[in-house]
């Protein structure tokens, strides 16, 4: 009997029957990134978009609760496109939604919980945002955001040393250029000559790779850095 009943046990097991519900694994998460008040990272950022000269530039990224973020280049661009302030992903996972289980999928090689969040405001910028969780490390592998006005973000994370405060050290963003809109009084040094000059969308996806070296947390950040 008593193997019958492991049995049992390792089959609903390997169907899921088991695991935690989507909502109650997001608010592990959103726990975790809660314990972070304010940070300042230390980092590089690579830009692959086609209108961009600076390909690579040392930054400071500044974060403070709830929703302030600076990101300073050293050669004074910062092209990071609005709909990725997943870099801080509390900023996605705060408001209301409807939490939906979409159930497995892979992300780095390992398999993980696939959860979709619906805003209940239906004026809001979010249209749908998409999470690849690992279940085990309660961090999340990817995101994907769709937004009203800015297309959709792809954003992939890796974790190291600083992931218990889940917090990356590497942010990869992928986006359609040609769906990003350039924000008004904002210009760049595009490229001389190239037919990306007369065209500002380009025609493929644009990359944006933060690599960090060091986290400074919960040290205190004062607001005028974000002036």
């Amino acid at each position: 009997m008593n193997k019958i009943f492991l049995l049992l046990a390792g089959l609903l097991l390997t169907l899921g029957v088991f695991a935690q519900p989507a909502s109650e694994l997001l608010q592990k998460i959103r726990a975790r990134l809660d314990r972070v008040n304010d940070y300042q990272a230390s980092g590089t950022m690579k830009t692959n978009v086609s209108f961009l000269k600076e390909p690579e530039a040392s930054v400071t990224v500044y974060f403070k609760k709830p929703d302030k973020l600076k990101i300073r280049n050293d050669k004074g661009i910062s092209f990071v496109p609005k709909g990725a302030v997943t870099i801080s992903l509390n900023n996605l996972l705060k408001g209301s939604y409807t939490v939906l289980d979409a159930g497995t999928d892979t992300a780095q090689g390992q398999k993980v919980r696939l959860i979709k969040l619906l805003p209940q405001d239906e004026n809001a910028d979010l249209v749908l945002s998409t999470f690849w969780v690992d279940e085990s490390r309660l961090v999340i592998l990817r995101a994907r955001t769709t937004t009203r006005d800015n297309g959709t973000y792809d954003v992939e994370l890796r974790y190291g040393k600083y992931i218990a405060y889940a917090l990356p050290d590497k942010v990869l963003f992928t986006f359609n250029v040609k769906n990003y809109k350039l924000p008004k009084g904002i210009t760049f040094d595009y490229d001389d000559g190239s037919p990306q000059k007369k065209q500002l969308a380009g025609d493929g996806r644009g990359r944006v790779e933060l690599t960090y070296s060091s986290y400074i947390i919960n040290k205190g950040v004062p607001d005028s850095v974000f002036q």
